[in-house]
């Protein structure tokens, strides 16, 4: 008994070391990063970082997080952020946001509120940590454009990404958003009348990208991986009587230039049409030369209200089966 008292005591005291190293060593990483972010131009700031959790746990708290990367023009401020791993397994990792956030980009400032918004994240066990899965959910989610009084809503939001088996830069990408809700003056341009239900009864999409590089810390230090291949298995909305699905192969160049066909489905596709029109989305004399070309091939379909058709990618242009469109817009990511 006192020889496995004594064992017992051993084990315990060499595990606490080996957490206070542990511990430390997450937290010197972490400052460590912001230290670097700030030596390459950004804004990388924060009140206070503190690592918890023993005896299982590496549970690290940031106050007052503000980011800002010159290169890109994003920026992103919250009151904390929280990364939580178990000190046996540190490459799975569990990232909290706080129930209010604020992210700007080049174009727009948004600030960004929810319940619960959190990500389960797994990467391989290498130094700079190429991602394996992804799975980020958020509920009771509400965006405010800046300047905006009415936020777009969603009940819930599912975004997951999982590396491809035996690829080192392909990923199957989801998206599920349930109980989508556009702002009150974007739907009342759409649809001054009032005739379409408050939110979406489906908003989602399910694809693989093949991208350039692996998605791993260069993503955020450097620069984001670039889409080379896109197979879009379906993207689907259904909004009330309006109903559009998707679904394509794409390759994109260096310069983001995407060839290829997306094969669209459209229900009430004038009205889809219309609405395109309201939003400021297409030009109403692009709309009436859609609308007399694709009413024919409707029409030759024998369904009239139903719309499928190639959206055709070549050449920086777009058509829509045989209607040129516009050009094509450059896949990149900034």
């Amino acid at each position: 008994m006192r020889k496995l008292l004594i064992l017992i005591l051993v084990v315990a005291g060499a595990w606490a070391g080996y957490w206070a190293v542990g511990s430390a060593s997450v937290q010197t990483t972490f400052q460590r990063w912001f230290e670097e972010r700030r030596a390459e131009g950004w804004v990388a700031e924060y009140g206070e970082l503190t690592t918890r959790g023993f005896p299982n746990r590496f549970d690290t708290t940031i106050s007052n997080v503000s980011l800002a990367d010159p290169a890109t023009g994003l920026a992103w401020d919250a009151p904390f952020f929280q990364i939580f791993a178990l000190s046996y397994r540190p490459n799975h990792i569990i990232a909290v946001w706080p129930n209010d956030q604020r992210l700007a980009t080049p174009l727009q400032k948004f600030d960004i509120a929810s319940e619960d918004m959190r990500a389960s994240l797994v990467t391989q066990a290498s130094p700079r940590l190429p991602l394996e899965r992804l799975t980020l959910t958020a509920t009771t989610l509400a965006v405010t454009e800046d300047g905006k009084s009415q936020p777009t809503r969603a009940q819930s939001l599912t975004l997951a990404a999982e590396r491809l088996a035996g690829a080192e830069a392909s990923y199957r990408l989801g998206l599920n958003a349930e109980g989508l809700a556009p702002a009150l003056d974007w739907r009342a341009r759409l649809d001054p009348g009032g005739t379409l239900p408050d939110a979406f009864e489906a908003f989602r999409a399910d694809m693989t990208v093949q991208f350039d590089t692996p998605w791993d810390l260069d993503a955020i230090e450097e620069a984001r991986p670039q889409p080379r291949q896109i197979r879009l298995r379906l993207a689907e909305a259904r909004w009330g009587r309006l109903e559009l699905q998707a679904a394509g192969e794409l390759d994109v160049d260096t310069a983001g230039r995407p060839t290829g066909e997306i094969v669209v489905k459209a229900r009430n596709w004038r009205e889809i049409l219309g609405l395109a029109v309201s939003s400021g989305a297409l030009p109403q004399g692009l709309a009436d030369t859609l609308e007399d070309g694709l009413s024919l091939i409707a029409g030759l379909a024998g369904n009239p209200r139903t719309l499928d058709i190639p959206l055709t990618f070549a050449g920086d242009r777009i058509r829509l089966g045989p209607v040129p469109i516009g050009p094509a817009p450059r896949l990149i990511l900034r």
